[in-house]
């Protein structure tokens, strides 16, 4: 089993560049697993992790209702967002400036073939990383990613989640809220569900901003650790061999 996770921060993509790439990392994963069953090999699985920021996108997952975005194109290009929908799990979100959006493309085969697992391993890495901030993330039945004062009106969600696999192949993954601007929150009902709020870091700690850079070397370190993985990061000069 190959742990080894080749991480690159891919810093400001436009989503559908950045999807376009996870989907051909995704693929090329997916291929070589056909290809060792086809051909009787044992050829290694890569593994994959790409950090970025979006300029602002609204993503509907593939079972999402549409009726969840409540602006029309006119003021989609007002806001300066784009629309898109995409093969994850789960209805709408946002993304963009002042978020960290990590992208794991793993062979889950490398570490445990249970998806169940791999949501709650990445909830657990947020969880840890919002503790070091001195805040309690909780997960809500139901309702995968990340939130606060789970159980009170002020049920709040500081970071989302959604997946796609195919052969214990998997894509996609979470959105932190970071510096968010929380406004554009406000043009759909988030994850469609209705009746509670979303959140930033720097809006609970009650700070114009804090450092990404920081809060992603948190996330890399309580990743690797829950994973028992060992991420290898590549210079920004440096391209995936694909």
């Amino acid at each position: 089993m190959n742990k080894i996770v080749e991480l690159q921060d891919l810093g400001v993509m436009d989503y559908k560049e950045a999807w376009d790439y996870q989907e051909t990392l995704f693929q090329q994963t997916v291929d070589i697993k056909i290809a060792n069953r086809r051909e009787g090999t044992a050829t290694q699985t890569p593994n994959y992790l790409l950090l970025v920021e979006h300029p602002h996108v609204y993503t509907l997952g593939k079972s999402g209702d549409f009726s969840n975005l409540l602006i029309n194109e006119k003021q989609l290009a007002e806001k300066d967002a784009v629309y898109y929908k995409v093969n994850r799990g789960g209805d709408i979100t946002y993304h963009g400036p002042g978020q960290i959006v990590g992208y794991p493309v793993l062979d889950l085969e490398n570490f445990f073939t249970d998806i169940h697992k791999y949501l709650r391993l990445l909830e657990e890495t947020m969880i840890m990383v919002l503790a070091d901030y001195g805040l309690r993330g909780e997960r809500s039945d139901g309702e995968t990613g990340v939130w606060l004062d789970v159980g009170t009106p002020f049920a709040r969600k500081i970071c989302a989640m959604g997946v796609r696999a195919s052969r214990w192949v998997i894509m996609h993954g979470f959105a932190l809220n970071v510096n968010a601007n929380l406004g554009y929150f406000d043009n759909i009902i988030p994850c469609g569900i209705r009746g509670k709020g979303v959140t930033s870091l720097n809006v609970e700690l009650g700070v114009a901003h804090v450092d990404e850079q920081e809060v992603k070397n948190k996330i890399l370190a309580y990743f690797s650790q829950l994973f028992e993985a060992e991420i290898v990061k590549l210079q920004p000069a440096e391209k995936i061999t694909l």
